[in-house]
C-alpha cells in the first residue's frame, strides 16, 4: 500500500529536522526519513563533539516554530567576531580585527549550540510537532518522479508519495544520486581536529578566528559549566599530515600544542572531551532541483567550517524554500525554478569566499602571509567594507534589515 504526503524530507540531521518542522508549521503533512537511529539511542552520541553557531537569522527561524526557548539554555551568546593574523616569524598575534553587530544595527551575531543538546531538543520538538511523521532508522533507497509526484522507495520496503520531495541527506545524498545531479568537489588535503576545552579567561561572547598556516584555529564560546568554568569548542584546521601527527599525541602534548596554537588568548588550556577530526572538502551541486525535487544543506554545498557560513547557509536554503512554497503550488516547476533563482547565486558566492578564506589562511608563504596581514588590517580600518562584510556574513542584505 502506498502511503501519501505532502512532503518527505530525507535527512534527519540538523537541516533536515528543521525542514520537516518548518513545514509542518505551515500546515502540510510531512514524512521525514533518517537511516541513522534517534540521538538519544545511539551508544556514542557523545563522540559528536561538534557545536553550531548559528547566526540571528536562523535564530528567528527557531523562534518561529516556537523552539528557540527550548534551546537557549543551551546556548552561549556570539557577541563580537575576532579575526587574527599570527603569521610572523614568531606565533604571536600580529593583527587582530574585531566585527561587533551593534555597527550594523544588531543587538549580537547569533549563538553557538553545542550539537549534542542541539539535536536532542530538536528531536524531542519534531516529535510532539502536529503533521510530522519521525521515522528515525529508515533511509531512502529510491525516487522516481512524475509530473504531479514524486514515489519514494524507503529501505524499509515502505512507498511514499509526496509532492515534494527535499533533499537533506548529506554529502553524498541518495535523492541528489537518484536524481542524476553530479557535484563540484575541491580537497584541500586539511582535516579539522574538533574538541572542546576549558580555559582561565572567560570569553566574553567572542569567537575568536586564528590564522597562521594549515587553516584557521576557531576558538568559538560555550556555556560555562555549571561550576563555573570557562569553556569554549575548538575547530583546529591543519594540513592532513600534521593533524594526523597532532592526533597521535597524548593528551599533555596535545594540550600544551593547541594552548601554544592559540597563542594563550584565553589562557592555559585544558581539554575537556575526546578528540574527533574530519576531512575537509568543499562540494556544490550543479543544481538545486529536479522534477519534484529540492537539494538542501549538505546535498545542495559542503563549505569548510569557517566564519559560520555552513548550516547558516542551508537555513537560508529552507527559508527560501518554504518562501517559494507560499508563492507557488507545494513541488511545481515554478516553485523548485523560484526556490533555484533565489539560492544558487548565494551558494556560489558564499563557497567561494570561504574557499578564498581558507587558502588565505592555509598559506605558509611568509610574503603572502604578509599580504594577508595587511589585508586584515584594510578591513579592519574601513568602516563600510567592515559593516558590508558583517551584513553579508549574516545574510542581511541592507542596513536595518
Amino acid at each position: 500500500m502506498i502511503q501519501k504526503t505532502d512532503i518527505l524530507v530525507a535527512g534527519g540531521g540538523i537541516a533536515g529536522l528543521m525542514a520537516a518542522m518548518t513545514f509542518a508549521h505551515r500546515g502540510y503533512d510531512v514524512i521525514c526519513a533518517d537511516p541513522a537511529p534517534p540521538i538519544t539511542d545511539q551508544a556514542d552520541a557523545g563522540s559528536d563533539l561538534r557545536s553550531t553557531a548559528f547566526l540571528l537569522p536562523a535564530v528567528e527561524m527557531f523562534d518561529q516554530i516556537g523552539l528557540w526557548s527550548h534551546l537557549a539554555p543551551h546556548a552561549a551568546e556570539l557577541n563580537t567576531m575576532r579575526l587574527c593574523d599570527a603569521g610572523g616569524v614568531e606565533n604571536v598575534i600580529r593583527e587582530t580585527a574585531d566585527f561587533v553587530p551593534e555597527e550594523i544595527g544588531q543587538p549580537r551575531f547569533g549563538y553557538n549550540l553545542p550539537n549534542l543538546a542541539l539535536r536532542r531538543e530538536m528531536a524531542g520538538f519534531a516529535q510532539s510537532a502536529d503533521r510530522l511523521d519521525l521515522r528515525f532508522g529508515t533511509g531512502v533507497r529510491n525516487v522516481l518522479t512524475r509530473t504531479s509526484h514524486a514515489l519514494v522507495t524507503l529501505t524499509d520496503g515502505t512507498q511514499v508519495e509526496a509532492e515534494l520531495v527535499i533533499g537533506a541527506d548529506g554529502r553524498s545524498s541518495p535523492v541528489r544520486e537518484s536524481a542524476g545531479i553530479s557535484v563540484r568537489t575541491t580537497r584541500y588535503g586539511q582535516k579539522a581536529i574538533v574538541f572542546a576545552v576549558s580555559h582561565a579567561q572567560p570569553h566574553d561572547g567572542i569567537s575568536t578566528e586564528i590564522h597562521r598556516t594549515g587553516g584557521p584555529f576557531t576558538l568559538v564560546p560555550l556555556p560555562d559549566a555549571p561550576t563555573g568554568t570557562h569553556r569554549s569548542a575548538i575547530v583546529w584546521m591543519e594540513t592532513g599530515p600534521k593533524a594526523s601527527a597532532l592526533m597521535e599525541l597524548d593528551e599533555a602534548a596535545f594540550t600544551a600544542a593547541a594552548t601554544e596554537r592559540s597563542c594563550h588568548v584565553l589562557g592555559p588550556l585544558t581539554l575537556e572531551s575526546p578528540r574527533r577530526i574530519w576531512p575537509i572538502i568543499s562540494q556544490e551541486a550543479q543544481a538545486l532541483t529536479a522534477r519534484r525535487i529540492a537539494l538542501i544543506a549538505e546535498a545542495a554545498h559542503v563549505m569548510p567550517p569557517i566564519g559560520a557560513q555552513g548550516l547558516n547557509t542551508s537555513f537560508a536554503d529552507i527559508a527560501a524554500l518554504r518562501d517559494a512554497s507560499t508563492r507557488h503550488g507545494l513541488g511545481t516547476p515554478e516553485m523548485l525554478a523560484d526556490y533555484a533563482s533565489a539560492r544558487s547565486r548565494d551558494i556560489s558566492l558564499r563557497e567561494r569566499g570561504v574557499e578564498w578564506l581558507n587558502r588565505a589562511a592555509m598559506t605558509d608563504v611568509q610574503a603572502l602571509r604578509d599580504l594577508r596581514r595587511r589585508g586584515l588590517a584594510a578591513i579592519s580600518g574601513l568602516a563600510p567594507i567592515r559593516q558590508t562584510a558583517m551584513r553579508t556574513g549574516m545574510g542581511l542584505s541592507r542596513p536595518g534589515q
